[in-house]
C-alpha cells in the first residue's frame, strides 16, 4: 500500500543524480507534493518558489529554455487553476516542462472540494501539445517518473498524483510502462471496465463481484496515458465486448468518460456508462465514506454494472 505520489520521493533524488539537468521548483507544498524530497540530495536544483504557481509556471518555462528539465508541483486544482498562464507560457511554446498535479480526486478526503483535482483532466486536455499521465498505483508512477526523466520531452507533460496510499495490483503482473497505451489488467469477453488513476483496485475487486453476480467476464483496461489515448484498445475492446463502462475519480464532464467516447464516435459507435462525478461537487469526508457516497467502491461499482446488465 503506497500512494502513487511516493514515486517522485523515492525516484527524483535518484534520476537526479544521473541527469543534472533536473531541477525541481515548489510552491510552498514539497512535503505534501514529495518533491522537497529533491532538496535533500540537489539543494543547489531546488527552488522554492513560495505561494505562487503563476511565478513557479513562468520560471518553469525560462529554465526549460536553456536545456534544463523541470518538474513543479502542487496540488492540482492549484496548479491547474493557473491555466491561462499554462497556456501561453508552457502549451503555446511546447516548453519541456513536467507539471505535477498532486492530490487528485475525491480520494484526498476531508480537506474539502477546493483542494479535490476533479476538473483538471478536462482543463489541460484542451491545451493543444499537453501530455497527461495518470498512474494508477505505485509501481506505474515509478515507471513513468523514470520515463519521464530518461526521455526528452516533445512539449509539456502533466503527471496526476493521489494522495491516498493504493493496493499496487499492478506489482504481480510483470508491468512495463508503454507510452500512449492501455493495459489490459484482467481479461474478460462480455463486460469492459475502463479505468484511469487510483480507483484501479476498486475496479479490479468490482470486476470479480460482477462476474459472480451476472456469470458474465470482465475485462478491465487501465489508462496511464489519457492524452494522448491509446484508441485501438479502446475500439478493439468495443468490438469484442457488450457493455462498457468508464471508472475514474474526477468529473465525467472531460475525463477518462468523455475521452472514450469521442474515440467510439470516431471509430465503433457503442454505448459507454460513465461512473464517476456526475457533474457535481462532492462534499468533504474521509475518502471511504466519498468513495461510498459518489459510487466508486468496488460495491457501488458493481452495483451499477449489474443493475445495468440486468435491466
Amino acid at each position: 500500500m503506497k500512494a502513487t505520489r511516493e514515486a517522485l520521493k523515492d525516484l527524483l533524488p535518484e534520476m537526479g543524480n544521473k541527469h543534472k539537468n533536473i531541477v525541481v521548483l515548489d510552491a510552498d507544498i514539497g512535503s505534501a507534493t514529495r518533491l522537497a524530497s529533491f532538496k535533500t540530495t540537489h539543494p543547489d536544483r531546488f527552488f522554492q518558489v513560495g505561494i505562487a504557481e503563476a511565478n513557479m509556471i513562468g520560471i518553469s518555462s525560462g529554465l526549460s529554455e536553456h536545456g534544463f528539465k523541470v518538474f513543479m508541483g502542487s496540488f492540482s486544482s492549484f496548479l491547474t487553476g493557473r491555466y491561462d498562464i499554462i497556456r501561453c507560457s508552457l502549451a503555446y511554446s511546447k516548453s519541456p516542462v513536467v507539471l505535477i498535479g498532486s492530490h487528485v480526486g475525491m480520494a484526498i478526503g476531508k480537506d474539502g472540494v477546493t483542494q479535490m483535482g476533479l476538473e483538471d483532466v478536462g482543463v489541460m486536455r484542451s491545451l493543444p501539445n499537453m501530455t497527461i499521465l495518470n498512474p494508477s498505483t505505485y509501481t506505474e508512477a515509478v515507471e513513468i517518473v523514470k520515463f519521464l526523466c530518461n526521455n526528452e520531452l516533445d512539449g509539456p507533460h502533466y503527471l496526476r498524483v493521489g494522495r491516498q496510499s493504493v493496493e499496487d495490483c499492478l506489482a504481480e503482473k510483470e508491468y512495463k510502462f508503454h507510452f500512449g497505451k492501455g493495459f489490459t489488467v484482467e481479461e474478460g469477453d462480455d463486460i469492459t471496465l475502463f479505468s484511469t488513476g487510483c480507483v484501479l483496485p476498486d475496479v479490479t475487486k468490482a470486476k470479480t463481484k460482477i462476474e459472480s453476480q451476472t456469470g458474465l467476464t470482465v475485462r478491465v483496461i487501465n489508462f496511464h496515458t489519457l492524452k494522448p489515448i491509446d484508441k485501438e484498445i479502446i475500439a478493439k475492446a468495443s468490438q469484442e465486448t457488450k457493455y462498457l463502462f468508464s471508472v475514474e475519480d474526477h468529473s465525467v464532464v472531460g475525463g477518462l468518460g468523455s475521452i472514450i467516447s469521442e474515440v467510439l464516435c470516431e471509430s465503433n459507435p457503442a454505448r459507454l456508462t460513465k461512473i464517476g462525478l456526475q457533474d457535481e461537487f462532492p462534499e468533504s469526508g474521509p475518502p471511504n465514506d466519498l468513495y461510498n457516497k459518489y459510487g466508486l467502491t468496488s460495491d457501488k461499482i458493481a452495483s451499477k454494472v449489474v443493475d445495468y446488465v440486468n435491466r
